[in-house]
């Protein structure tokens, strides 16, 4: 009760902050009809209702960045992102639109003008679209625009992505569903010289697989990948599967400066199918994983994240908004949903940092 009583206080404290700041800057209304069976009266509501709730995540997230072990205020601002996301038309409303771009924005500004040390900074952008900058490299993971939420005004824009684009020396893609292959996202890299790695199963028969670097998916086997810059990345493709018809590419990398980072897409074994944790039971006898990046749905996360071990886990996969409202995974963890064991994964002695859209956190190995 207690607990109770302390969250609804912080939720109307940052809710009155948030109400000044919107009479003082912007209306609230999004305009328009994103729910046709509600009245313009009602989706006028649920609009200022949106925008309230994320000015108060947007107060939340400036005094609270990402941290191991966040505290309960990042906690209560991402129950209310739960609350505005899993509204059937969020996408379709004008304040998560201005939501997600503002936070796009922020992220690119910083990628702009940061220079890493020391390390590795991640960003995550959308979905399972990771951005990972080393002092040597920067790479990205299953880089999206959003287009998958089916509103236009929602999805990054072509200058946006350029931008992203722009930062980054390569793109691994880990599977065919399109919110994570994108293939205007694609054909940026390759029209700029910078690799793009995926399975065979992305895009065939289409001009542009052949464009694209497929490399073996053989649990162990080292490759290697040139980059414009004249560095090259060691990487392992793991033969992953988002159940027993999609292959996803699972990708350790080994940056030039030393860092292991490794990236699941949708990778998930159930039922009867479970020979991928034949290889991920074994990953940490053979690396030092520094970053493990997996999607926060998939089954039995927490013998995942014990199987590569890694010195700092960044799930991803929350909030995708091309998902119907049961499917879209949120912030607060539906153990319910495929028989999860996220929250074992959270209270265990692994260190876990849940990004939202645009957010960065700095990784330093110890020595």
């Amino acid at each position: 009760m207690k607990n109770l009583i302390l969250f609804l206080a912080f939720c109307i404290f940052n809710i009155a902050v948030a109400k000044n700041a919107i009479a003082q800057n912007k209306p609230t209304t999004g305009g328009g009809m994103p729910d046709p069976q509600l009245s313009q009266k009602d989706n006028d509501y649920l609009n200022r209702q949106a925008a309230v709730f994320l000015d108060s995540v947007k107060v939340v997230l400036s005094r609270y960045p990402p941290v191991v072990r966040e505290g309960k205020e990042r906690g209560y601002a991402k129950l209310l992102l739960d609350a505005v996301f899993h509204e059937k038309f969020a996408a379709f409303r004008k304040p998560p639109q201005e939501f997600f771009h503002d936070q796009i924005n922020q992220l690119v500004s910083e990628l702009e003008n940061t220079i890493v040390i020391r390390g590795a900074r991640i960003w995550k952008v959308y979905d399972m679209g990771f951005i990972v900058r080393t002092n040597l490299v920067t790479v990205a993971f299953d880089l999206v625009s959003g287009a998958t939420a089916g509103c236009k005004e929602f999805s990054l824009s072509d200058q946006m992505l350029d931008r992203l684009t722009a930062q980054c020396d390569l793109l691994f893609i880990s599977h065919k569903h399109e919110d994570h292959a994108e293939k205007a996202v694609a054909r940026k890299f390759i029209r700029n010289g910078k690799p793009v790695v995926a399975p065979e199963q992305v895009w065939p028969g289409d001009s542009l697989s052949t464009k694209i670097l497929h490399l073996e998916r053989v649990a162990e086997k080292l490759q290697h990948i040139k980059l414009s810059s004249n560095r090259t990345l060691s990487v392992i493709v793991y033969p992953g599967h988002q159940m027993k018809s999609t292959d996803n590419n699972v990708v350790l990398v080994t940056t030039p400066d030393g860092i292991n980072i490794a990236h699941l897409g949708d990778e998930i074994n159930e039922g009867d199918f479970m020979p991928d944790f034949d290889w991920m039971d074994q990953v940490a006898k053979y690396h030092k994983v520094d970053i493990l990046m997996p999607n926060a749905w998939t089954t039995d996360i927490f013998r995942i994240v014990k199987g590569f071990n890694p010195a700092l886990v960044l799930p991803g996969h929350e909030l995708e908004l091309g998902h119907p409202v049961w499917d879209r995974l949120p912030y607060w963890g539906d153990d319910a949903y495929l028989e999860l064991n996220y929250r074992q994964l959270k209270a265990s002695s692994y260190p876990v940092v849940a990004l939202i859209w645009g957010e960065s956190y700095q990784y330093l190995p110890t020595k």
